[in-house]
């Protein structure tokens, strides 16, 4: 069971981790999964419902781990803070100090308070429910008696519960076009959780600490040999013997040596018990005045181990052991990573915690001496900037540049930052606004839900203050162009930067918000789990491929993965199920075309269900076809379509000369997908000739998937099972059964 295996995994990391902070985080995590495990059992938790906790409204906020599994707890759920609780009366109502808190808000002096902190700017929503009685306070402010009373109504039952009140202090949220990752306070708080690796501090450790007490240990013992010292030729030892001789101050260099090594080997690691130290180290304590203690052969081996560190690195005080012992001193003289991190972290201390970066000019400079003497002058470098830059506020496009933007999983994080505005734009009230700006933001932040039949994940009109307020905005003409430009902008970075990759669900739906926003009602299709796929679609899947169809008449795309010529209406065949409207004919189609990756007698049925996944995404061309359309980027793409297709075909070839596996073929046949749709709007000739040459590499295995797409360019046909006659194969990530692919290749 899923479930149990990440119980397993947290338990297993919670009691073996090297790091505490890794032992804590595994630690968190295996409470959430033992209540997601007691929740499932007590049947508290309906895993798989859009209300997956008993007696809890769709639109509360619930922690959500791995996989979308509801733990049961409210996020939004926390006791109230010593400056909650100072403003109470003695006799304030209520069952639960929460529930008091929440109360006082509605009391004349608690609205008030609402009120003028919204007007000022002075709140913060970090939770969706924060700003549920700000909307209360102004409904009332504004004469919405009625709607104010329903609200109200609708969240009394958890108010013993959830905080309903938002954080007061200034929001820090960025303004315009610009976005962030993080804030800077989480930027600075990763940066000081840099430590040095193990293997690094013991090679810092040797070179500063114990290679100049073995320097000493060494001359030590030279200092007892009769004649040249020891050395190897050919592999054998020649020179004189130590332990012959013993100078007048000999004793006395030995105790202080001890004492050293005592010193250092309780605050370092100590040295291998085979190591030329340690022989040399363990001969001089067993000698305090001469070498009776030992037998022949002991004094043997401290003629060979200095004869080994003479031969390799010179004598004690030599010129070529003093060039060595200044090069790597120099080494470990250095300033760590996290030595310079930490210095980094406390640059950003001059700006807003819950802020970000207005740029990286001001923390960017070298080492000062006031910082770190010991590294003044030192530059700082690229990747610790890199960290620090996950708080720098510029547009999307330029943190894409800089890489801190590096998925689209993560440019879906960052987007509602502006789409949250565009949506805010419609509402006369700028403090409404703000705080409207605010939920959406924080709602986006929500994790999703593990849903099944159909479902939709929790919409945000579905938040009851935020229907309260829906009568009360305006569709602006204005919020409408910027939101059909967003759109247009963001989807060009997307696959711009991030070619070989199909849009993930967060982008999607954030998309489907712009494209609600800009009255567009495009067809946008989520990528769907195999594992929990209910064997058919929503109407809007047929849709989207009818469209595909459509705009991809005659292209390359449609001729390698044989697009039906069109989707009549008057063959439509759909039915309602889990009160959604399905397409019969979509899904019929799907499965049919998915007869050509069904290679096993007795397929399992998440593979089975993957396949069928596959085309209805070649069908829909998972939204690029609707995208390019209706956002009008037929043009843009015919100039960069070249090098989209072969930055999608470099990433799938390289992705093929790593180990094979299925998540690796499924993403492989994505981004070859990807290319052969950008090579649709463009001349092939030369990305194919390329692509030739780059899969040569790959060997045979890999030979059917270019020679079948070189036959399509060429004007062939792939026949029923997918195949040319020279011998080329229909790229496909899914099948029931050995991949062609990874089979060949062993």
């Amino acid at each position: 069971m899923y479930a149990t295996g990440r119980l397993q995994h947290a338990l297993e990391r919670a009691l073996v981790a090297d790091d505490p902070a890794v032992r804590r985080r595994a630690a968190v995590r295996v409470d959430a999964w033992r209540n997601v495990l007691e929740g499932m059992a007590s049947g508290r938790l309906t895993i798989g419902s859009r209300t997956p906790v008993a007696d809890t409204p769709v639109w509360v906020t619930l922690e959500v781990v791995t996989g979308g599994f509801a733990t049961g707890r409210y996020v939004a759920e926390s006791p109230p803070s010593a400056d909650e609780l100072a403003r109470l009366p003695e006799n304030a109502p209520g069952e639960t100090d929460r529930e008091r808190v929440n109360l006082w808000y509605l009391g004349d002096e608690g609205l008030a308070d609402l009120g003028q902190a919204m007007r000022a700017g002075r709140c913060r929503v970090d939770v969706p429910e924060e700003s549920a009685l700000l909307v209360v306070a102004w409904l009332l402010e504004h004469g919405h008696f009625a709607a104010a009373l329903d609200l109200v109504a609708e969240l009394r039952p958890l108010m013993h519960r959830l905080r309903l009140t938002p954080t007061f202090g200034p929001s820090s949220a960025p303004v315009g076009a610009v976005v962030r990752r993080q804030s800077v306070d989480q930027a600075r708080a990763q940066l000081r959780q840099a430590k040095v690796p193990p293997r690094i501090a013991a090679m810092r450790e040797t070179l500063k600490v114990w290679n100049p007490l073995y320097d000493r240990l060494v001359a030590l013992w030279c200092d007892t040999v009769d004649g040249d010292l020891p050395e190897l030729v050919s592999g054998a030892v020649s020179g004189g013997w130590p332990c012959r001789v013993w100078p007048d101050d000999w004793v006395e260099r030995r105790c202080q040596w001890l004492d050293d090594y005592a010193t250092a080997a309780e605050l370092h690691h100590a040295r291998h018990p085979k190591s030329n130290f340690a022989r040399l180290q363990s001969a001089l304590e067993r000698c305090p005045v001469d070498s009776s203690a030992l037998t022949g052969r002991e004094v043997g081996w401290i003629r060979r181990a200095l004869a080994n560190t003479v031969t390799a690195h010179g004598a004690p005080g030599s010129e070529a052991r003093a060039v060595l012992r200044t090069a790597q001193y120099g080494v470990a003289a250095r300033p760590t990573y996290a030595t310079l991190a930490h210095v980094l972290s406390t640059r950003l201390d001059r700006f807003p915690r819950d802020g970000g970066l207005p740029a990286l000019d001001p923390i960017a400079g070298d080492v000062d001496g006031a910082e770190l003497p010991s590294a003044a002058g030192v530059a700082m470098p690229p990747h610790l900037l890199a960290k620090a830059a996950r708080a720098l506020e510029a547009p999307i496009g330029e943190l894409v540049d800089r890489g801190v933007i590096g998925s689209g999983e993560v440019l879906a994080e960052v987007l509602p930052q502006v789409t949250s505005q565009l949506l805010a734009a419609n509402i006369a009230d700028p403090a409404l606004a703000s705080v409207y700006a605010q939920t959406y933001a924080a709602f986006r932040r929500r994790r999703s839900l593990l849903l099944q039949n159909l479902e939709h994940q929790v919409r945000f009109d579905e938040l009851p203050w935020i229907s309260a307020v829906a009568p009360y905005r305006d569709r602006s003409q204005k919020a409408t162009r910027a939101a059909a430009q967003t759109l247009r902008e963001t989807a060009a970075v997307a696959l711009g930067a991030f070619p070989q990759t199909i849009l993930p669900n967060p982008l999607v739906r954030e998309f489907r918000a712009l494209v609600s926003q800009a009255g567009l009602g495009l067809p946008l299709v989520e990528e769907v789990a195999a594992d929990i796929f209910m064997g058919t679609f929503t109407a809007k899947w047929r849709e989207a491929a009818s469209v595909a169809s459509r705009v991809l008449s005659g292209t390359l795309y449609a001729r390698y993965y044989d697009l039906p010529a069109a989707w009549p209406a008057a063959e439509q065949r759909s039915r309602i199920r889990w009160r959604k409207l399905t397409s019969d004919d979509f899904a019929d189609l799907c499965r049919s075309r998915a007869q050509e990756a069904h290679t096993a007698q007795t397929p399992g049925y998440v593979a089975q269900n993957g396949t069928v996944l596959e085309q209805s995404q070649i069908l829909t061309s998972h939204n690029l076809a609707v995208l390019v359309e209706a956002l009008d980027l037929t043009d843009w793409l015919r100039e960069v379509g070249p090098e989209l297709a072969d930055r999608s075909f470099t990433w799938a070839i390289q992705r093929q000369t790593q180990p094979v596996s299925l998540a690796g073929l499924k993403n492989t046949a994505y981004a070859w997908r990807q290319g052969i749709f950008f090579l649709s709007y463009t001349d092939p000739t030369a990305v194919l000739a390329k692509l030739r040459e780059q899969a040569a590499v790959l060997g045979p295995r890999f030979a059917p998937a270019v020679t079948g797409l070189m036959d399509i360019a060429a004007g062939h046909h792939f026949d029923t099972n997918g195949r040319t006659p020279r011998g080329g194969r229909r790229l496909l990530g899914w099948t029931t059964g050995p991949h062609w692919c990874s089979a060949s290749a062993g």
